[in-house]
């Protein structure tokens, strides 16, 4: 069945969004060649596959309007007059299609990834670098596949790609330098959504929400750590222009992407006051503490590849996240991933107890 239906805002899906892209495709020659580092990597990608139809638990229930399971003090419109006013019915849909803004964008940035780091195979010279792109481009399509079934089948609505969100997009991708790619969707993109999924992941009490998005970072965090690492390398040679123009990049980008999780297209859709809705959610202590983590993993690793010039510094000053430079990326990594696992062991447990009362049952009833 066509997307077309679901989207809450008219999309013509038949409609192909064309992006020109002018990076040359690298071939190499020298197979023997790689880091240890980027290759254990990629090893670990491919050990760590999984199939979402299998591993996820698509059988739990979500209530459309609150996929995650938010509690209602997390609502930055509660006590405002037009929210007040509404019926509950308008409420459900307003917040069902709150949900279907914010995992659309979810949606449309991880087939960006898909697309991006399928492009990076191609572009990027060393083969160690096309062979972690290339697992990479497999996780991405499962992680395509599972937002895509978790907004289709268990919210019921879809949204389009936010204007903010596409223009990075393209800008990854029409630059003429191949290291562009990773800068914009490694370092910004995947970084940006490695910290969201943790926040809703933390914040979520519907299971099958919570496991989904576990699982999808722990494959982010992976991500992340490729583009840190040959970023790194590369960006020590840099010359002080070609660092200049990607410190531009990095500032420009961050604001985009500091500003995308606003909803501005949710509003418009319901014919509400727009200034308003925004004024209230940029300044609700929600949307505070949510930008308040967005940048946990980007600006550690931003200084971590070496472009951490005056105007980059300056922007995570103006954002009040400058002291995330501290932290300590590789931790918080190891911690996305340790809790993927965790959840793997107690759905196991789980099912072994399962099993166990009903082994008791059945001997109980031949008894």
């Amino acid at each position: 069945m066509s997307s077309a239906p679901k989207y809450a805002r008219p999309v013509d899906v038949n409609e192909r969004w064309h992006v020109d892209v002018n990076s040359p495709t690298q071939f190499t020659w020298e197979y023997d060649d790689g880091r240890d580092r980027l290759l254990s990597l990629y090893q670990k990608g491919k050990d760590k596959q999984w199939d979402t139809t299998k591993r996820i638990d698509w059988s739990i229930p979500v209530v459309e309007h609150n996929p995650i399971g938010l509690p209602d003090e997390f609502n930055p419109f509660r006590g405002v007059d037009f929210w007040e006013k509404f019926t509950q019915q308008e409420k459900d849909h307003f917040s069902q299609m709150q949900a279907a803004w914010t995992w659309s964008q979810f949606l449309h940035g991880e087939q960006g990834a898909m697309v991006v780091s399928a492009r990076i195979v191609e572009t990027v010279p060393d083969l160690d670098s096309k062979f972690y792109a290339a697992t990479q481009t497999m996780d991405e399509a499962r992680h395509v596949e599972t937002f895509a079934r978790f907004l289709q089948d268990k919210v019921g609505m879809m949204m389009p790609v936010n204007d903010d969100l596409a223009k990075l997009l393209a800008e990854a991708l029409v630059a003429k330098e191949w290291d562009y790619a990773y800068l914009g969707m490694q370092v910004l993109i995947e970084g940006l959504a490695l910290a969201a999924f943790g926040v809703f992941r933390d914040m979520a009490t519907n299971p099958l929400a919570k496991q989904l998005l576990a699982y999808v970072m722990q494959d982010e965090a992976r991500h992340v750590a490729f583009g840190r690492m040959a970023l790194r390398d590369y960006y020590a040679d840099l010359t002080e222009k070609e660092r200049d123009e990607r410190e531009e990049f990095v500032v420009e980008g961050c604001w985009l992407m500091r500003n995308r999780f606003l909803g501005r297209e949710v509003y418009e859709t319901l014919e509400l006051d727009v200034e308003q809705c925004l004024d209230i959610s940029e300044n609700s202590e929600i949307t505070k503490a949510f930008r308040g983590h967005l940048f946990s993993r980007i600006v550690p690793c931003v200084k971590d590849i070496g472009l951490w010039g005056e105007k980059v510094q300056k922007c995570y000053a103006e954002m009040g996240v400058l002291d995330m430079a501290g932290f300590n990326l590789d931790e918080l990594m190891k911690a996305d991933e340790d809790y993927a696992e965790q959840i793997d062991r107690e759905k196991k447990e789980f099912a072994q107890r399962a099993a166990e009362v009903d082994e008791a049952i059945a001997l109980g009833s031949s008894a």
